[in-house]
Parts: structure tokens; C-alpha cells; sequence
């Protein structure tokens, strides 16, 4: 029997499943067992998934939409349990894979012996991320959105503290009451449609008559306020950035991505369900994405300014993305989306190498700028003895040298300074606001357009200057007599690993920005992807000798 493309579509999620489940069976102890079983179903989840990439697109047919759809149970659409790849799904995976895999090596340092049954939760956080990539109907979206959060909850809590069992419990409460308005908003839609099939619900939307149509606007803006809340939009993310500064640093790196859930389910279900119609871009669900995606991006910039902890700054700058790309959606326009994706993945993998990046430089830091002004005062040192005892011509240390790169380079990409991936994306974006095509009626809400280029543009030069800030105290302090951070060769490779990708998102954006337009295309004209979802019949069962 010759495997197809549709048999290797659930490998994303049985993998870490099947990984997950039976490092149970093996005792804490058997830590290194544990790390190489980890490690290994983590990079062939990773060559999986570029080879999934690969396959729905190609450059020969770049214009082409390629769907792959396997039907659990083998029943027929829409029916069936499906999970459905396509350009967007298959980028998504990528990108949770190689957050993932550094993430996991840089575990291995400390953080895997902080407490029980790490690599179980790791993994079964990947599969709820990969299920809820792929899964394509809204009930198995939030089985997958479940389990998530579910290894999620263990993460956050992950080496106890008072500090993080109290965001963590807050973390919880949030979270509860999201996963009962996904439930409430599921069962409004389902009321009135029948269905919980994605593409069938794109099918039976448009034909809902205006009796029922109440009922189904109030459960899609239910259902939205819980992916709003995962997503981070302002007033509803005053968790995120305390949670996800408090998290441990390889727990932290791969909840970059998870904010990016929310995103992701929003784009796809208000292109999919209402794209079709001529006036969901002057509607009211469109303009609470685009001038709640303002509101978001002021109120991280505003953060990241006054933030006196790099946990803290770290949290506010996912925070930026997220309003970023919430606004970019509110557009609905297909260049403004091309763009956003290729912000998407490039702030995404600066936010997780700087999280890791931070518990680094905490960890041997200590304050040393506060700790040389308490020890001057007390011993009476003035500057003029301090001056003439200036020693001139010392020798940065290796470690914080490497260190000061890294946190250079994940200033560049953050504040989308050129010539790294950040300022690619922001050119983008921006480029496309004001440059629409034909087709595209950008100048009904010209105003919005001002401010997010404003924002967008202030946004970068607050975190800028937050970062220059926060480096020279770190790395330009006068030196105290306190040890270097001990750093392990394998938790700084994954930082530069992280950092190198977005090297190689600047040297290959053509092709890269090549692959976001055809993914934006299919998006604004998901068509083919209802087709190919509703026309897919169930698997022969017939053998043959």
C-alpha cells in the first residue's frame, strides 16, 4: 500500500500523542532517556512538517491551491472528523516546530529537572497546537484548544514559586472562562446552522435567513471575545504579560506561539465565513479587530516603556504583535495579510529567543548596576577615585559578549530596524496601507490607516529605546565582584539557532514573501479550500491481492 499525502496530515498530532503518553511510563529519573525520546520525535515532527510545506506548495504552482484532507472514521464530509492542510496550516506547523525544538534543548540545561513530567506536558502542548493548526471543524477545535491549555497550566506552573503559582492561578481563571465562551458561542452557531464543519458552515452562513441571523452574529461574537482573550487584545490581555514573564523561560519561548492560536482562528474563520460578503470590511466585526488592534499595540508600547523587569518587557512585545497582526486582519486586505504573516513568523521567533535569552542574562546578572551604587555609597567611594582608578583596555567576557549579539540582534528584529526580518515586515505592511490595488476600497477608513502607521512606526522606536535601556544596564555596567552567568553550550545554541532563522527569513524573503501571497490569496478566496474539504470522499476499503 503506497502512503499518500492525506495518511501524513495527522503525523503532527499523533507524534507528540503517542511521544507524550508513553514517557509516562518511564520514571523521572530516566531523565536522559526522556531527553533524547523528546528531542528525536521533536526534529522528525520538524522534517514532517517542512515536508508538508513543501508539498502544498511549490513554485510551479504557486497560483494553485493544494488541499490535503484526512477523514477520522473515514466518514464523508461533513460529517467526518477532518483535519485539512493547506498553505496556512502547513506554515503554522513549521513554525511551531522550530519554536519547539529549541525551546525542548534548552530545557535540558535546568529546566527539566525543576519538577515532574516536563516533557510529557511539552509534548502534548505541541499536539494541541498542531491539532488546532489542522482540525477543520469548531468542535474538534476546541477539544485541541482543551488540551493545550490543559499542558499549558503545568507548564505555567513548572517549578513552583510564589511569584508563578500566583500568575498561574490567574493564568487558569482566564482561561476557564474562555474555554465556556467558545462552548456557548459553538452552540449558538450550531443552533442555527447544523454544523460545526468549517467549510460547510462557509456553505450554510451566506443562506441563513435574518430571523436566525441574530442568533448566529451573537454566537460568532462569543466565540470570538475567547479567541480575543487568547490572542491578547486589549482590554482583555492584562494576564498575559505577568503569566508569560513569570513562566519558565522554555515554557515562556514556545507560548509565543500560542498567542498566535487566536490569531490564527480568527483570520481563518472571519475570511472563511464572511469573506465572501462585499461588506465584512466596513462591518462592525472587522473594525473591532482593526481599532482593537490599535488600542492593543498603544497599550504594549506604553507597557514596554514602563517596564522595569525584561520578563515584563518581554510579555508587553507579544502584546505589540498581537495588535499588529489583530490589526492587519480588520483591514482585509490580501497585501496587508501577505505581510502580516511574514510579520507573524519573524516577531515570533524574536520573542521566543529573547524569553530564553532573559533567563540568561538574569541568572548571573543580579542588578549589578544597583548593587555597585549601593556598594559605593556605603563605602564612601566618589567619583574622582573611581575615576583615577578606571582600569582602560579590560576584555569583554566571551559569555557576555555572545550574550550582548544576541540581545542586539533581537533588538533589530523587534524594532524592525533594517536589515533583518522586522523591518521586511513593517515595510510590508506598510507599503501595502497605502498602495491598495484595483480592487482593494482602503480609502473608507483613511484616518485608521494614519494610526496604524503611527503606531506601528512608534511601536518600534518605544522598543528600541526600551531595549537600549535595559542593555546598557546589563551589559555596559561597570563590573562588580559577582560570578558570570554560567551558560551551557546548549542553551545559547538554540537562542542563535532562533536568531539565525530570522537571518535567513532576510536572505530569503523573496521567496518567502512569495509564499505569503499565494497563502493570503487563498485566504481571501477560500473557495477552493471548501471545495476541496466538502468534495472529499471517505478511503476505499477494498484491498487488492
Amino acid at each position: 500500500m503506497n502512503l499518500s499525502l492525506e495518511h501524513f496530515v495527522i503525523a503532527p498530532v499523533l507524534i507528540p500523542f503517542i511521544t507524550g503518553v508513553l514517557l509516562l511510563f518511564l520514571d523521572d529519573r530516566a531523565r536522559h532517556v526522556k531527553a533524547f525520546v523528546s528531542v528525536l520525535s521533536t526534529v522528525v515532527l520538524l522534517v514532517i512538517s517542512i515536508l508538508l510545506l513543501c508539498i502544498v506548495h511549490t513554485n510551479d504552482s504557486a497560483n494553485e491551491d493544494r488541499i490535503a484532507v484526512y477523514l477520522l472514521g473515514n466518514w464523508p464530509p461533513p460529517f467526518a472528523i477532518n483535519l485539512v492542510l493547506d498553505r496556512l496550516s502547513s506554515m503554522m506547523l513549521v513554525l511551531t516546530a522550530m519554536l519547539a525544538l529549541p525551546s525542548l534543548i534548552f530545557s535540558l540545561g535546568r529546566w527539566q529537572k525543576a519538577g515532574v513530567h516536563f516533557h510529557t506536558l511539552f509534548l502534548l502542548l505541541l499536539m494541541g497546537l498542531n491539532g488546532a493548526f489542522l482540525t477543520g471543524d469548531l468542535f474538534n477545535l476546541f477539544v485541541f484548544f482543551e488540551v493545550m491549555l490543559a499542558a499549558s497550566y503545568g507548564l505555567v506552573l513548572h517549578g513552583s514559586g510564589l511569584l508563578r503559582v500566583k500568575a498561574g492561578l490567574h493564568y487558569i481563571a482566564i482561561n476557564l472562562v474562555a474555554s465556556l465562551l467558545f462552548l456557548i458561542g459553538v452552540a449558538l452557531i450550531y443552533s442555527v446552522t447544523g454544523t460545526l464543519n468549517m467549510a460547510d458552515l462557509a456553505i450554510r452562513i451566506p443562506q441563513i435567513n435574518e430571523a436566525n441571523r441574530t442568533m448566529l452574529e451573537s454566537g460568532a461574537a462569543i466565540l470570538s471575545v475567547a479567541f480575543l482573550i487568547k490572542a491578547g487584545m486589549w482590554p482583555l490581555n492584562f494576564w498575559l504579560p505577568t503569566t508569560y514573564a513569570a513562566a519558565p523561560a522554555p515554557s515562556a519561548a514556545i507560548f509565543a506561539i500560542m498567542s498566535k492560536v487566536g490569531i490564527y482562528v480568527l483570520l481563518r474563520l472571519s475570511l472563511l465565513f464572511f469573506g465572501n460578503d462585499p461588506g465584512f470590511s466596513e462591518s462592525l466585526g472587522a473594525q473591532i479587530l482593526l481599532y482593537g488592534g490599535l488600542a492593543t499595540i498603544g497599550f504594549g508600547t506604553v507597557g514596554v516603556l514602563a517596564s522595569q523587569t525584561p520578563g515584563r518587557f518581554a510579555g508587553f512585545s507579544v502584546l505589540i504583535s498581537s495588535g499588529t497582526l489583530l490589526a492587519s486582519i480588520g483591514l482585509v486586505q490580501t497585501e496587508v495579510t501577505a505581510g502580516a504573516l511574514f510579520y507573524l513568523a519573524s516577531s515570533t521567533l524574536a520573542i521566543s529567543a529573547l524569553f530564553m535569552l532573559i533567563e540568561l542574562v538574569e541568572r548571573g546578572q543580579n542588578m549589578a548596576a544597583n548593587v555597585l551604587a549601593v556598594t559605593m555609597e556605603a563605602f564612601g567611594y566618589d567619583d574622582e577615585e573611581m575615576e583615577s582608578e578606571e582600569i582602560i583596555g579590560v576584555a569583554i567576557p566571551r559569555t557576555i559578549a555572545v550574550l550582548g549579539t544576541c540581545f542586539a540582534a533581537c533588538t533589530i528584529v523587534l524594532a524592525g530596524l533594517p536589515p533583518l526580518s522586522g523591518f521586511i515586515a513593517k515595510f510590508v505592511i506598510l507599503n501595502a496601507l497605502f498602495s491598495p490595488g484595483e480592487s482593494e476600497q482602503m480609502h473608507v477608513i483613511p484616518v485608521a490607516l494614519w494610526w496604524f502607521l503611527a503606531l506601528l512606526i512608534f511601536s518600534g522606536l518605544a522598543t528600541l529605546i526600551a531595549m537600549s535601556r535595559s542593555g546598557i544596564r546589563t551589559f555596559w555596567a561597570p563590573p562588580v565582584d559577582t560570578a558570570l552567568p554560567r551558560v551551557l553550550l546548549i542553551e545559547i545554541v538554540p537562542i542563535a539557532a532562533l536568531l539565525c532563522i530570522t537571518l535567513v527569513l532576510t536572505i530569503q524573503a523573496g521567496p518567502v514573501m512569495h509564499f505569503m501571497e499565494a497563502t493570503a490569496n487563498n485566504l481571501h478566496a477560500p473557495q477552493p479550500y471548501i471545495e476541496g474539504v466538502m468534495k472529499t470522499p471517505p478511503q476505499s476499503l477494498e484491498t487488492t491481492e
